[in-house]
């Protein structure tokens, strides 16, 4: 008996939302099941390769430069596709969520582009990813606007001042439960890539741009292999010419930075660009060498800069790769949230930020990451001044780097040490985080930064590597499940002071506290702490 055949359409699981029908058309759906049955199996074969090389690395504690690629690295001549106009100056680049009144703000940012991001900074609710993309769609119709309920409204500026927007789909390991096709859930990065490209592809073009999207939490070449196939597949498919779309990648994971040429030569046609993410890529060295000794252990979140040096080796490596394969090299995120009544703390960020923009502007950067609209004119002062008029500094091809496989995880070289405040801190930004994203919310702010999913994966993943390798704090204080345990119940009572108990109530902080001390304690190290929140929100 033969296989039935694929349904023609995406199948929705959920309760309408206003406007979903605008969003959902019969044609998008049938779109998303062929993305779905021609891709979503090569995907599941990758996240297996994932667990085939994250065993290999338990048994050998290394990594290396791939040797069956290397004669991708050693030829001189391959370069990524020029960059398109409205992507080759992208020295102020702004993130957050596509809610509406984030879609405005950020395209009257001032930055040059606004990374719309349905991944780490927007927990996926139905509303969120149904929302976000008519939220999209609206904007490039310029029928968008937002007033809070204390009256202030917020429209669009003119069409030549607005941020060129670079659309952030999921993560592979991510499916979208409310739409299926056959017998499966359809993979979230298909749903957010599918929809955004099918109702925005033609409409950017006849706006003189294009559809641009970062990939996140890529691993490996094969991925990004994977990806480009996406795209060649998607543009035949509407129509669209080849090389419309370009892609950025984030390297936020150890093993995507043994792979950096390799990843823009497999997207050559449709590369645009590196991204140096930080609290993911630390969150990955944790996942891929937590069974490797004392050697890996890092110290807490904000002791590890982009000045420590397996960081520096990671970033200028970056730099060197694009600018010799003629990709744009985008730097870290300045997470600061300037506040409103303490001067003295914005002039300390400030100055931190200025130091961050400053070194990577000299780096070679060609652009940087900022999550407030306060910190444009800063990052944007630190690349005008080794810019000037100039888009970019690709001509700037860093000769001098030279970084070996050992240097890009040499941890043993940080001095710092795991310290008690760094367990407590990373207890109190793991529930606060949590309990926002089960409300919905991605992009949180916290003791003055704005957090994101890759907060919450990195402190979840020290709070378990601290405890599984026996860490001893300066205070005497052995890291134990039992130590956790007792903090995280002191900063429920805390938050409930803090807050007030009516509002407590009617938040998720018990739910936050138990996913927290569930992925951070249990002996099986969860892949992703996004898959079991997946499972409690609504």
């Amino acid at each position: 008996m033969s296989a039935p055949a694929p349904s023609p359409l995406a199948i929705v699981d959920a309760e309408p939302l206003e406007r979903q029908g605008e969003v959902l058309t019969d044609s998008a759906l049938a779109f998303l099941a062929e993305l779905h049955h021609r891709f979503t199996p090569r995907r599941d074969e990758l996240l297996a390769r994932r667990a085939e090389r994250r065993a290999e690395i338990a048994r050998t504690g290394t990594l290396d430069f791939l040797p069956q690629t290397a004669h991708i690295r050693e030829d001189p001549d391959w370069r990524v596709a020029p960059a398109p106009a409205a992507l080759d100056d992208r020295r102020v680049e702004i993130t957050g969520p596509t809610d509406r009144k984030m879609t405005i703000n950020a395209l009257n940012s001032g930055a040059k582009v606004w990374l719309a991001d349905f991944e780490d900074a927007s927990a996926p609710t139905w509303e969120n990813v149904v929302h976000g993309q008519l939220n999209l769609i609206d904007a490039y119709q310029r029928r968008i606007d937002f007033t809070t309920p204390e009256g202030k409204s917020y429209a669009l500026r003119p069409a030549e001042e607005l941020a060129t927007v670079v659309a952030r789909p999921r993560g592979w390991h991510l499916d979208e439960r409310h739409l299926r096709a056959g017998d499966r859930a359809v993979p979230g990065a298909l749903v957010d890539f599918g929809l955004y490209f099918f109702h925005n592809a033609q409409r950017l073009l006849d706006q003189g741009k294009g559809p641009y999207f970062y990939l996140p939490k890529t691993e490996s070449h094969l991925e990004a292999r994977l990806w480009n196939d996406i795209f060649v597949f998607a543009q035949d498919h509407l129509g669209i010419p080849q090389g419309t779309i370009r892609a950025t990648v984030l390297i936020e994971t150890i093993t995507a930075a043994y792979e950096m040429e390799e990843i823009l030569y497999e997207l050559r046609d449709h590369a645009s660009g590196l991204n140096a993410g930080r609290w993911d890529y630390l969150f990955s060295i944790v996942k891929n060498f937590r069974d490797a000794g004392a050697d890996f252990v890092l110290p807490d979140r904000n002791a590890v800069t982009m000045t420590a040096p397996f960081m520096r080796a990671y970033t200028e490596l970056l730099v060197r790769t694009c600018h010799k394969r003629g990709a744009h090299a985008i730097g870290g995120m300045a997470a600061f949230i300037p506040s409103r009544r303490d001067p003295e703390v914005n002039a300390v960020a400030y100055q931190k930020v200025r130091a961050d923009k400053d070194r990577e502007a000299n780096d070679g950067f060609d652009g940087s990451w900022v999550a407030h609209p306060d910190l444009v004119p800063i990052a944007r002062a630190s690349f005008d001044a080794v810019l000037g008029d100039k888009p970019n500094q690709k001509d700037r091809l860093r000769e001098d780097v030279q970084v070996t496989a050992a240097e890009l995880i040499d941890i043993a070289s940080l001095d710092a040490k795991p310290t008690s405040a760094g367990l407590r801190n990373a207890v109190q930004v793991g529930i606060r985080y949590i309990e926002a994203w089960l409300r919905g919310l991605g992009a949180v702010a916290i003791f003055n930064l704005m957090e994101d999913a890759a907060t919450a994966e990195i402190s979840r993943s020290q709070i378990w590597q601290w405890i599984n390798a026996g860490v001893v704090f300066e205070n005497g204080e052995k890291a134990t499940a039992g130590l956790v345990r007792t903090i995280a119940a002191e900063e429920l009572t805390a938050i409930r002071e803090e807050i007030g108990a009516e509002v407590f109530a009617a938040g998720n902080w018990q739910q936050a506290h138990d996913l927290l001390l569930k992925v951070a304690l249990d002996e099986d190290y969860a892949e992703f702490l996004t898959l079991p929140a997946y499972e409690l929100l609504r």
